[in-house]
């Protein structure tokens, strides 16, 4: 979800202070058992992008202008190229039907008032009807959802699973269930809407009050529209997706959306069970048992059929927005529901509070939260020369437990892409934060569609900022549509530099998900390197990572100017580790497979000469003979 707001999110810190205690650190033992023996890559698309080929790129541009790309352009050439890549899921974004600025009401659909929508194409986490998907994105929108399920069909031809998004915290101001199966009740259905709250309305309601439209807010760029009147019926007025409660929210907040009601009072009373001490080290089988037959509130039973639906149609997982926003006993509850259904969904929640961390995945049965707030801050801050990559070591330290739970990324839909001017501001210079996002953890790696070509997010799209793909406008994506080249999916039209860079990712990738030593042990050899050796520059980053048959030790240069030239010492205690005797021994990097050095182990400590050029990365791996 893009964050436009430092409006302070009542509701959310009300949830948050009233969540389960932070557990000690300790390892579920459930999720032992369901560290893959292989790394994952999810390659995320914003689907109204990836296939559109139109170069137009109109700001506020219509779909007649701009184009768009539909689920029919995920072929299976694309999609084989993209596993090529080295991906093992892809993230379809924005696949739910959400609130647009475009006619159906042929096949039923009622239009959406653009004073309530961001963009033209609108916000994909403004959801309008959860049981199907955007009209935009098929070729015949009356068959959308037969051509999304033949997509799902097609992606796991391709040997990849695959991800949709849920918003459990929010939802469109007009929602309208057109295609809710037998016996599903729309969000708002049966409620009370003379009271601010009730444990089961599905929203928040500031009783005989009229919505009112943000002050600041100028629809379609001021273009004329027979919709646009001043004003948007709403009563009574609801809380807003981000927590204000206000009738009239301000234009920052996220005014498209309305906040559900998961139980908890406007106090921060929880309206429901807790759940028992010690449940972070019980199985989500437990935890479905737990909740099996108990009272909860209705929007919990909502979301919980909504994921199954989607399950039940072959969708592999989910990738839940703003998860911290909603209560730690709902994720039990609906998670639990999930696993038990399918015990190898992949669940992943965007979630910031380092704090939380450990309640959402343990208590909460996440598989997987965003490592935004430590890691991927602290890369940016390093590339940009404002932090030294020493820091690395404490926040793997602190994560440790945890680590396999933390994905990694650098590029995705509301962050500013890497290759930008306001992050790496090159392609070199991103290569050195990719190694070491990939290399340092079991966890799994994602990839924003166009990362891997260098795309920079330059374009004026309307409504979307510049340094991020705008997932809120009709546009084409440059560098990525040069390497679609017309729907070759050959990368026929791509620079020299960006073809070297896919090159680069490709082998990276794959290397990746095939190498046992990146499910297996780590080691840091920065701090005795840093205290041992004169000649090791600030900018080198090193550590060690193996298993029973690889090992391997990981070199980068975060440094853009500085050539590096020093005698890399690898400890006694790895050494006896990988049971190595005196001797010499070859390292080969991975990356660029022409690159070899020797270790020299003497006395029981191993020492390597190493030179590293400018935003450079070695991936040694001993050779045993």
């Amino acid at each position: 979800m893009i964050k436009k707001t430092t409006t302070a999110v009542s509701l959310s810190l009300l949830i948050l202070a009233s969540a389960c205690k932070t557990t000690q650190p300790k390892m579920n033992e459930e999720k032992k058992e369901l560290v893959s023996t292989k790394k994952e890559v999810v390659y995320q698309v914003f689907t109204r992008l990836f296939g559109n080929k139109n170069t137009t790129n109109k700001p506020w541009g219509t779909i007649e202008e701009n184009g768009v790309g539909k689920f029919n352009d995920f072929t299976d050439l694309a999609l084989k190229e993209i596993k090529d890549l080295g991906v093992t899921y892809i993230w379809y974004t924005g696949v739910p039907h959400h609130a647009l600025v475009r006619d159906y009401t042929a096949i039923g659909i009622s239009n959406d008032d653009p004073e309530v929508i961001k963009g033209r194409a609108g916000s994909p986490y403004a959801v309008k009807d959860y049981y199907n998907v955007n009209p935009d994105l098929a070729v015949n929108p009356a068959d959308r959802l037969q051509e999304f399920e033949a997509l799902i069909n097609r992606t796991h031809k391709a040997g990849m699973k695959m991800l949709i998004d849920i918003v459990p915290n929010h939802i469109a101001r007009k929602y309208e269930g057109k295609s809710n199966p037998s016996g599903i009740k729309d969000f708002g259905a049966d409620v009370d809407t003379t009271v601010e709250y009730k444990r089961d309305n599905n929203f928040y309601y500031i009783p005989k009050t009229q919505f009112e439209i943000p002050d600041g807010v100028v629809p379609l760029n001021g273009e004329k529209n027979s919709l646009i009147d001043g004003k948007f019926v709403e009563i009574p007025a609801k809380w807003t997706g981000n927590g204000s409660r206000m009738a009239k929210p301000d234009k920052n907040d996220w005014y498209e959306t309305i906040k559900v009601n998961y139980g908890i009072r406007p106090d921060g009373f929880k309206d429901f069970p807790e759940l028992p001490a010690g449940s972070e080290t019980k199985s989500y089988q437990e935890h479905f048992d737990f909740w099996k037959n108990r009272d909860v509130p209705n929007s919990w039973v909502k979301f919980r059929d909504i994921a199954l639906y989607w399950t039940a149609k072959g969708v592999d997982g989910f990738r839940f927005d703003m998860a911290e926003m909603v209560p730690v006993e709902f994720w039990s509850y609906m998670n639990s529901a999930i696993k038990v259904n399918n015990p190898d969904a992949f669940l992943l929640a965007e979630v910031y509070n380092p704090k939380e961390y450990r309640n959402y995945i343990q208590l909460g049965k996440m598989d997987y939260l965003y490592d935004k707030v430590e890691t991927y801050d602290k890369l940016k801050e390093i590339i940009q020369g404002k932090s030294a990559p020493n820091d690395l070591t404490n926040i793997q330290k602190g994560l440790e437990d945890i680590e396999h739970n933390m994905l990694h990324f650098l590029d995705n839909h509301d962050e500013q892409r890497l290759a930008s001017a306001q992050f790496a501001g090159t392609l070199q210079k991103g290569k050195p934060l990719m190694v070491y996002s990939i290399t340092i953890g079991t966890s799994p790696t994602m990839v924003y569609f166009g990362q891997e070509v260098g795309e920079a997010g330059n374009e004026n799209a309307g409504f979307g900022l510049q340094s991020r793909t705008s997932i809120f406008d009709y546009m084409g994506v440059p560098n990525h549509q040069r390497w679609m080249n017309g729907g070759k999916f050959d990368g026929g039209q791509l620079t020299h530099d960006e073809k070297e860079l896919r090159n680069f990712y490709k082998k990276l990738l794959n290397f990746s998900i095939n190498s046992s030593a990146l499910m297996g042990k780590y080691q840091e050899i920065q701090t005795i390197n840093q205290q041992s050796t004169k000649a090791y520059d600030a900018g080198i980053y090193a550590f060690t990572r193996w298993s029973n048959d690889q090992k391997l030790i990981v070199v980068t240069n975060f440094s853009w100017l500085t050539v590096s030239v020093f005698e890399l010492k690898i400890p006694s205690d790895i050494i006896t580790q990988w049971n190595l005797k005196d001797g010499t021994y070859t390292l080969t990097d991975q990356i660029y497979k022409n690159n070899s050095v020797k270790l020299e182990v003497l006395n029981g400590e191993g020492k390597a000469k190493i030179k590293i050029e400018p935003s450079e990365s070695f991936i040694y791996q001993l050779e045993v003979n």
